[in-house]
C-alpha cells in the first residue's frame, strides 16, 4: 500500500466529444478549455479506506452514485488503500447531459487526482478502467469519452474485452477547432442510446466503416477536410438520433452552408460540434447555427469555438 505522497491535490480533466460522427462508442477527442475540477485531500475524520464528497452542486454526495466519487473508489481499490480516508470536493464546469462528457470528465479528474495523491503509480490504462467503471454505472460501458477525458487528443478504442486503445496523433502543426453549439434541450443519454437500430444491413455498416477508417486517415494526415466530410457521414446513430433534437438537420446543413468542414452531433446530444481551422470562421458558423436552432427548432442555444486539448486530464 503506497503511501500518501501529497495531502491535497486539485486536478482538471476536459470536455470530450464522442462518436465524431461514424465512430460510435469507439471513436473520442478532448476539447480544450472547457471541463471539470476536482479537489482531493486526505481527511483523518474519512474511515481508512473510503472517500467522502465534501463539496458538490446538484448531484449525489453518495460516492457509490456519483461520477467522481465512483472513479475514485476504484483508484483506491486498484492501489489498495486501507489505512487512509479521503474526501473529495467536484466542481463541475461542464453543463448535464450536454453531449460532451459532463460525467466522464468529473470520474477522469477524479481518477488522477487520487491517483496523484498516491504518487501516481497506476498507468494510464488503469485510470481509464477506473474511469470505465463510473461510465458503465451513468451511463454504459463504453470508453469514447473517459479514454480521450484521461489522454487527450483523439482515442481510438480497438477493443473493450480486453481494453485496447489507440491514441490517434493529430500533426502539432495543424489548427483544428470545434464549433460547440449547445441548445437548451435535455438528451438524457440513455433514451438516445434506446433508439439506436438493434441490428444494421450490410450497405450501411460498409459505408460506416468506411467512413470511421477515411476519419482515422484524416486525423493522422492533418486532413481537416477529409476529417469534416468523415464527420458528417454516419448513416447508423445520426440519422435516428438527429430527429429527436429539434432542429438539429437545420443546424448540420447551416454550418456546412457558413463554411464548416464537417458538422455531426457531439456524443449522445444535444450539442453540436462543427470543425474548421480558422477562429473568426468558426464564430460565423457558431451564430448560424445558434440561429438554425432558434428557427428550425424552436430553441435558445450558446456557441463556443474551442481547440483540441492534446493533453488530457492533469494535475493544477
Amino acid at each position: 500500500e503506497p503511501e500518501p505522497v501529497f495531502t491535497y491535490v486539485k486536478s482538471f480533466a476536459p470536455a470530450t466529444i464522442a462518436n465524431l460522427g461514424p465512430g460510435f462508442d469507439f471513436l473520442g477527442c478532448a476539447v480544450d478549455g472547457i471541463g471539470d475540477y476536482v479537489s482531493v485531500r486526505v481527511d483523518p475524520e474519512v474511515h481508512p479506506g473510503e472517500i467522502s464528497i465534501s463539496d458538490i452542486n446538484k448531484l449525489s454526495k453518495n460516492p457509490l452514485w456519483n461520477c467522481a466519487g465512483i472513479a475514485a473508489i476504484s483508484v483506491m481499490k486498484m492501489l489498495g488503500i486501507r489505512s487512509v480516508g479521503l474526501s473529495l470536493s467536484l466542481e463541475k464546469g461542464l453543463p448535464l447531459g450536454s453531449g460532451l462528457g459532463s460525467s466522464a470528465a468529473s470520474a477522469a479528474a477524479a481518477a488522477v487526482a487520487v491517483n496523484e495523491i498516491f504518487g501516481g503509480k497506476l498507468p494510464v490504462s488503469d485510470l481509464v478502467l477506473a474511469g470505465l467503471d463510473s461510465e458503465a454505472k451513468v451511463s454504459g460501458y463504453h470508453a469514447d469519452n473517459i479514454a480521450p477525458a484521461i489522454m487527450g487528443g483523439f482515442v481510438l478504442i480497438r477493443s473493450y474485452e480486453p481494453l485496447d486503445i489507440i491514441h490517434l496523433k493529430f500533426p502539432i502543426e495543424k489548427e483544428l477547432l470545434f464549433v460547440l453549439v449547445n441548445p437548451e434541450f435535455e438528451a438524457p443519454t440513455k433514451k438516445m442510446r434506446a433508439v439506436l437500430p438493434a441490428e444494421v444491413g450490410m450497405p450501411h455498416h460498409v459505408w460506416n466503416c468506411s467512413q470511421a477508417g477515411a476519419l482515422v486517415a484524416s486525423i493522422l494526415q492533418g486532413d481537416l477536410r477529409g476529417l469534416g466530410t468523415a464527420l458528417s457521414s454516419d448513416k447508423i446513430v445520426e440519422p435516428r438520433r438527429a430527429p429527436l433534437i429539434p432542429g438539429m438537420e437545420a443546424v448540420k446543413k447551416a454550418a456546412i452552408e457558413a463554411g464548416a468542414f464537417g458538422c455531426t452531433i457531439s456524443g449522445a446530444g444535444p450539442t453540436a460540434v462543427a470543425v474548421t481551422d480558422n477562429e473568426e470562421t468558426g464564430k460565423e458558423i457558431g451564430c448560424r447555427m445558434v440561429d438554425a436552432f432558434m428557427k428550425d427548432g424552436g430553441l435558445k442555444a450558446s456557441a463556443m469555438v474551442r481547440r483540441l486539448d492534446r493533453i488530457g486530464a492533469r494535475v493544477i
